[in-house]
């Protein structure tokens, strides 16, 4: 790779839209490359080894993977990115507009339950919960409050898969159509329910839970088997018992 590219690759690093979003690490650049995303620069360290993961973890990215990255000097790297990932790979990508995950939210009819984080706090949370439902094919991950899912620590935590589902934020009042199955202590025992595709699953804080107004607006609550004397699960592993119930036999589904 020439000079000239390289300097290329800084300058629109530099250049970059405000609603850019940082892929951290190799495994975040392949994720977004498999599910659609819009990679405009991409750089790294060590080209040779970035290529040698992509053979080794990510064939059916890795023409693309050799095309797009640059290498550029470390000391270069590093004062692009806020802390350089062990891979020695950075890309930036563009957002998903608004309009168009709303639109894939709201459209049916849904095959898969979307993901409810009322008013979250723990970035990382955020982070994982997107993986998660990634990986069992949910319709989408939905935030309420003042957190931004796309936040840099969220992508992070997410590895590239904010790409792989409709992640947005949205005011309480404006969630998508669909019964409200909301995670709360006093409710029915989840394992004794079906969960139907359409549902949007809700999940509140470890410390607040659910809010009064979507606790009051909930077709069922729903709560997951615990120890008595413990207190609560992480969100993230909340989340993951949900979808792997709604995956499961008494939901018509077979989910290995």
């Amino acid at each position: 790779m020439s000079d000239d590219d390289a300097v290329r690759a800084v300058r629109q690093w530099g250049e970059a839209a405000p609603d850019a979003v940082l892929l951290d690490g190799f495994h975040a650049l392949k994720h977004a490359l498999r599910f659609g995303a819009d990679v405009r620069v991409a750089v790294t360290g060590d080209k040779a080894a970035a290529l040698a993961l992509a053979a080794s973890l990510a064939d059916d990215v890795t023409d693309r993977i050799r095309d797009l990255v640059v290498e550029v000097p470390v000391p270069t790297l590093r004062e692009l990115v806020p802390r350089v990932h062990p891979t020695q790979v950075a890309a930036l990508a563009t957002r998903p507009g608004r309009e168009a995950n709303v639109a894939r939210l709201e459209s049916g009819p849904r095959r898969a339950p979307i993901v409810v984080l009322d008013n979250p706090r723990n970035l990382g949370n955020v982070g994982a919960v997107v993986r998660l439902a990634a990986g069992f094919g949910a319709t989408g991950v939905v935030t309420t409050g003042d957190v931004d899912p796309w936040h840099p620590n969220a992508v992070r935590a997410g590895a590239g898969l904010h790409f792989a589902t409709a992640v947005e934020r949205l005011p309480s009042s404006g969630l998508p159509p669909g019964p409200l199955y909301v995670l709360d202590p006093e409710g029915e025992d989840i394992r004794s329910v079906a969960v139907p595709d359409d549902a949007l699953l809700v999940f509140g804080s470890e410390r607040h839970g659910v809010s009064p107004e979507l606790r009051g607006r909930a077709t069922r609550l729903l709560s997951l088997p615990m120890r008595p004397q413990v207190s609560s699960y992480n969100l993230a592993t909340s989340v993951a018992m949900a979808l792997f119930h709604w995956g499961g036999p008494l939901n018509g589904h077979d989910l290995e």
